[in-house]
């Protein structure tokens, strides 16, 4: 799939939320909350327009039972993804517009997100020197495996900021 960056979009915020509204009616009580992450989630950060949903649920071998109603609805049902514990779903094909990440609650990668997200909005310099970074890639590469790949240890070395900035709260 080609990279596209688009600039920060006032209406990623609705779109995360009536897909959230969506999902409640299909997952129902195994649904515990929605976070809104990722690059679209930030203000300012141009990001590939693909709304990144954590769907934090209950159980999450429960949710393999509703990979035929999602995959009915045009969802891609992508598992663990690389990702042990999580179920991914995929929403638009190859004009993606969303990426369900469903994780138990308890799960480590929920926090590890989580806080890299708020060190985005808390921090504009690194959201700033992060949005440059994919800029810089964007040119770079045209495939996202590409884009993706090469991002991969400038976000580890940021999270790991993340993380100290986290703990010292």
């Amino acid at each position: 799939m080609k990279v596209r960056l688009s600039d920060f979009n006032e209406n990623w915020a609705q779109m995360f939320q009536d897909e959230a509204q969506f999902l409640k009616s299909i997952f129902g009580v195994e649904i515990i909350k929605f976070e809104h992450f990722g690059s679209t989630s930030v203000r300012g950060i141009k990001a590939k327009p693909v709304i990144d949903m954590m769907c934090i649920v209950k159980d999450i071998g429960k949710i393999d039972s509703f990979n035929d109603k999602m995959d009915s609805l045009g969802y891609d049902i992508a598992g663990e993804w690389g990702i042990p514990g999580r179920r991914l779903f995929r929403k638009g094909g190859e004009n993606r517009t969303h990426h369900i990440h469903c994780y138990q609650q308890n799960n480590p990668h929920i926090e590890r997100h989580l806080i890299f997200r708020d060190y985005l909005r808390t921090y504009p310099q690194e959201a700033e020197k992060y949005n440059n970074f994919k800029e810089q890639l964007a040119r770079k590469f045209d495939d996202t495996r590409e884009y993706s790949l090469a991002k991969k240890t400038f976000v580890k070395e940021m999270e790991e900021r993340a993380l100290i900035w986290y703990k010292g709260i």
